[in-house]
């Protein structure tokens, strides 16, 4: 073999090593098969901010930009006193309130009763008295021995213990049988107001922290420690990780070609032999450009669907917003 025919057996070899090469390295770009749809999409962002749903002033900012958080991170917080003193105070009156409800369902004590059964016996003396007065004044009177003015002075006497004894023997008897149940039933209603106000205050107090919802990573920390912040006002955006999809669309002559659930594959430029396992989650029901008047064939073709593509990324490589090329295989 002589020197030219050397060089150009080592060139073809060349050619033919580069060939398969680059046709390893671009395999998934290349033409699919036809029993292969293919799409092309992004991987889709969805942010959220952050905001307290109390008014305040900041005290900490736990997170920078740029960091991983997990849900149930303590992302920022309130001021908390002056939420804290409305908790306390709402608990205070539940706690009296509970008492006079107790207060109310013990009902009179032995004491008590005790007491108004003396006050009874000292009013029915009181009355025996006076009766005795009366009889007495009664007979003198008869006889002449006493003056009409005295024996009226008895009689009001003993009318008026009389009375007394009523008033001390109706008492006794409410002592006896204790507090109403509308009383009880008013006391229960105010404590469940009283309970329901503690509840709101400890809620209120726990809006002074603010947590992730889910994973994510910060995207934007908006304001700093000492800015005044309320409902309104965002502190963080963050970009939740938790779960991943492709954001991609389907013209309106391969809509019946795919179904909820199909496997598909999804490629990256940074590693086009990487295939990641997804799967198509949600089909937009209704077009996403739609022309004034459908007419003709054509202009129907241009009509197209959003899809949501599922994707499995165990080693945490892909990032929102990366474009993508989702294949995915058709039945034969």
């Amino acid at each position: 073999m002589t020197q030219s025919q050397r060089r150009w057996t080592i060139l073809v070899a060349g050619l033919a090593i580069l060939a398969a090469a680059g046709a390893f390295a671009w395999k998934p770009w290349s033409k699919p098969p036809a029993d292969t749809l293919t799409l092309y999409g992004n991987i889709d962002v969805r942010q959220v901010d952050m905001a307290f749903q109390a008014i305040g002033r900041v005290q900490d900012m736990k997170f920078e930009e740029g960091d991983t958080v997990k849900e149930g991170d303590l992302l920022a917080r309130l001021e908390p006193e002056t939420y804290q003193d409305l908790a306390d105070l709402a608990t205070a009156r539940m706690n009296a309130q509970r008492i006079a409800l107790q207060r109310l369902q013990a009902g009179s004590r032995a004491e008590e009763i005790a007491r108004d059964k003396a006050q009874v016996e000292a009013a029915r003396a009181a009355v025996v008295d006076a009766e005795l007065a009366v009889r007495r004044r009664t007979e003198l009177l008869k006889s002449g021995n006493v003056s009409r003015e005295l024996y009226d002075e008895a009689k009001n006497t003993y009318d008026s213990a009389r009375a007394r004894l009523d008033v001390a023997s109706q008492v006794a008897q409410l002592t006896q049988i204790g507090p109403r149940q509308e009383d009880i039933d008013e006391a229960k209603a105010a404590l469940s107001a009283q309970q329901a106000t503690v509840s709101l205050a400890r809620r209120r107090l726990d809006d002074t922290q603010l947590k992730a919802p889910a994973s994510a990573i910060v995207l934007s920390r908006i304001v700093e420690p000492g800015a005044m912040v309320g409902p309104n006002s965002p502190v963080y955006t963050l970009a939740l990780t938790d779960k991943t999809w492709v954001r991609t669309y389907i013209a309106e002559p391969d809509l019946g070609r795919i179904k909820p659930g199909m496997a598909v594959k999804v490629y990256t430029d940074t590693d086009p032999t990487r295939g990641y396992d997804g799967w198509i989650g949600f089909i937009s029901p209704t077009a996403e450009f739609t022309p004034k008047t459908v007419e003709t064939t054509e202009l129907r073709t241009q009509l197209v669907y959003r899809l949501r593509i599922f994707v499995r990324d165990p080693d945490d490589r892909l990032r929102q917003g990366m474009p993508v090329t989702v294949r995915i295989p058709l039945a034969r």
